[in-house]
């Protein structure tokens, strides 16, 4: 227990909390009176008040974080997720282990990135920023008040304090988890500041070429984080689930990927209204959308109505809540567009053989994956609700709706980055790809000979597609440097972010066609001594034991690894179980390569010290998620374009 002088560090954080939530009520007034009002010194609060809202956010983090590490379990969440044996690294990212910690540290990201938009938004005219901020202040009030009615991290259980906690879920209890829900949270509260853009213009009238340089920086860095995100759960339940998927479908998955792909729309929406002053009806539905469905995914996580490894809360009030607030911001949203119609108007020509129609059609088809996935998703929850009984939609569902679009949209994808703005024509288009189509077919033919014995359309057709994109990038990077690459720092940050990105698209398919088309995998009975094949690679059961952990007790076992009879190492596979909680969780060992994964894992005992092991062979694993890196790559270097520090003159100007 904390010593009598930090007793009261629960109560701090919970006013740290209420203070907040009166910054954040101010936020959202004085700046909007000073625009209402033409006043630049009420709007100049905008600035100061988004800081400070954020420093009683972090303030009421920290005191959360210090009762975790002071082990305080009269805060009833603490004893809920933590305990003495805990290792400390699990105690700081027990903090958002769960439903009440995980908001708070939600609520605290959003009001982070309405310090970022205040801090380094100087070129931007003060009208703009006041209602950017003010917006954002809204979302903050609606959530920071959700967290005190009904998901206070800091209530106690006082005066009959447990005198030790029941432990962080051993699935948590991983670096995996330490790094992913940050950055998954850093993605989705990013696109709260595409979404205040988007309102705050329709708000003023302006939507033009200088809102779209203004938001598109914002909106690229989410989506940076949105991609990492997603990687690192992938990559977690890969490796720590013990199954060695890598995506199941789930519907928190799900919640994820659905605003990635409509947040991928927009800033290739964005790019155009910032070029051509075209597409700002799509821009800013997309804005509206994509945060949308971030809080979609927050309401599916803590509303209980699904289960799920990801799911954090089964509280009905809690998710009646959250889809109010869902209503408020997307009903308010199409409200406002709905009067500002006539202003999101777009005027200009372009001939139906363009990059406008290319990245039209992106869109559109970005689109229709995400509701294609939300019709997967919620059509189940619809189902019950309606009292129709049980329903399941799984991966094979899915991947039928999903495999298509994607193979469509990579097609496009080299078509577009050839095509020229305004207009283009079939045959000098056809003379400037026909050398990526000829190749990628050559390739992905040749692949498939030395792969399968027989021919294999989705391996031929994956191959095929991720073939055309490298190389229709490639080409196109050839074309505009003229074999150069050195010159490729004169095309800008943008087009180089751009490229990564593309091949990061192309590698990531590669990844998935091969490990989906050419994983093997067996389930065995092994004792110690005995030795299993798979494909060219033998597994040599050495011995079983156990370790003793922080606070598990492990039985572990080796395994020697040979390839075509040569030794490469060892393996240690565990199954843990937790003592206070006596969970029983799976170790997978995993030799990891960049073409080839080696997967144990243990299953249930059985006589005689013999095991039920379960081994996996999967080529180009890592590939799905290096493709992954090279997008967020990309999209740091997007970033990183000059014309997005450039402070204009018309930027510093008050409408």
């Amino acid at each position: 227990m904390p010593s009598t002088s930090l007793l009261y560090l629960p109560e701090l954080g919970q006013l740290a909390l209420i203070a907040a939530f009166v910054v954040a009520c101010f936020q959202v007034l004085i700046p909007l009176a000073g625009v209402h009002l033409r006043q630049p010194w009420l709007m100049g609060y905008a600035r100061s008040l988004a800081v400070g809202q954020t420093i009683f956010l972090l303030a009421s983090l920290g005191f959360l974080t210090s009762c975790f590490l002071l082990d305080d379990f009269s805060v009833a969440y603490v004893a809920a997720n933590s305990n003495t044996l805990l290792p400390v690294p699990y105690k700081v990212s027990a903090v958002w282990g769960a439903h009440e910690g995980s908001l708070l540290l939600w609520i605290t990201m959003l009001g982070g990135w309405g310090a970022a938009v205040a801090l380094f938004s100087r070129s931007l005219p003060l009208d703009m920023v006041a209602r950017v901020l003010s917006v954002m202040g809204m979302v903050s009030v609606g959530f920071i008040l959700f967290t005190l009615e009904t998901s206070n991290p800091f209530a106690r259980v006082l005066p009959s304090a447990p005198l030790e906690g029941a432990d962080l879920n051993p699935l948590l209890q991983d670096f995996g988890l330490i790094v992913h829900p940050p950055t998954l949270y850093m993605g989705y509260v990013g696109l709260s500041v595409a979404f205040a853009f988007a309102i705050a213009a329709l708000m003023s009238g302006r939507l033009d070429a200088a809102w779209a340089r203004w938001s598109r920086p914002w909106t690229t860095a989410a989506w940076v984080f949105l991609t990492i995100g997603i990687a690192l759960g992938s990559w977690w339940a890969y490796y720590e689930l013990g199954w060695g998927g890598w995506w199941f479908w789930d519907p928190v998955e799900n919640a994820s990927l659905m605003p990635w792909l409509v947040a991928t729309a927009l800033v290739h929406s964005l790019a155009v209204t910032e070029k051509r002053g075209l597409f700002k009806s799509w821009t800013v539905l997309l804005a509206i959308f994509a945060f949308s469905l971030s809080l979609l995914g927050t309401f599916l996580v803590r509303s209980g109505v699904l289960t799920s490894v990801h799911a954090f809360a089964s509280d009905p009030d809690r998710g009646v809540f959250i889809l109010a607030l869902l209503g408020v911001c997307v009903g308010g949203s199409l409200l406002l567009f709905a009067l500002k119609a006539p202003v999101v108007a777009s005027f200009g020509r372009y001939r139906s053989l363009s990059r406008e129609t290319a990245l039209l059609l992106n869109n559109l088809l970005l689109v229709v994956m995400a509701l294609a996935i939300l019709t997967g998703t919620l059509y189940p929850l619809v189902y019950d609700f309606m009292g129709l009984g049980k329903l399941s939609v799984g991966e094979a569902w899915f991947n039928s709706m999903f495999v298509p679009l994607s193979v469509a949209l990579a097609l496009l994808m080299g078509v577009g980055i050839g095509v020229r703005w305004k207009s283009d024509t079939v045959t000098r288009l056809w003379r400037s790809l026909w050398v990526a189509a000829v190749l990628a077919l050559i390739f992905a033919v040749l692949s498939v000979a030395v792969l399968t014995d027989a021919l294999d359309v989705s391996v031929l057709i994956g191959l095929g597609v991720a073939f055309w994109l490298m190389l229709a990038t490639l080409i196109d990077v050839i074309s505009k440097t003229g074999g150069k690459f050195a010159r490729m720092t004169v095309l800008g940050a943008g087009y180089a972010g751009m490229i990564v990105a593309h091949i990061g698209v192309a590698v990531t398919i590669v990844g998935v066609t091969m490990v989906s088309n050419f994983s093997l995998e067996t389930s065995v009975r092994m004792s110690p001594g005995q030795v299993e094949t798979l494909g060219a690679y033998q597994f040599e059961f050495v011995k079983s034991g156990t370790i003793e952990g922080p606070n598990y007790l492990s039985q572990a076992a080796r395994f020697n690894l040979y390839h075509e009879g040569r030794k490469l190492g060892q393996l240690t596979a565990e199954k843990r179980r937790y003592h206070a909680r006596g969970s029983i969780m799976t170790e997978a060992a995993i030799d990891g390569g960049l073409f080839r994964d080696v997967y144990v894992s243990m299953g249930e005992p059985l006589e005689n010290g013999a095991w039920g092991i379960r081994l996996q062979i999967k080529p180009y694993m890592r590939w799905v998620w290096l493709g992954a890196i090279l997008m967020a790559v990309g999209g740091g270097l997007a970033m990183l374009d000059k014309r997005y520090r450039r402070v204009r003159k018309h930027q510093e100007s008050v409408a």
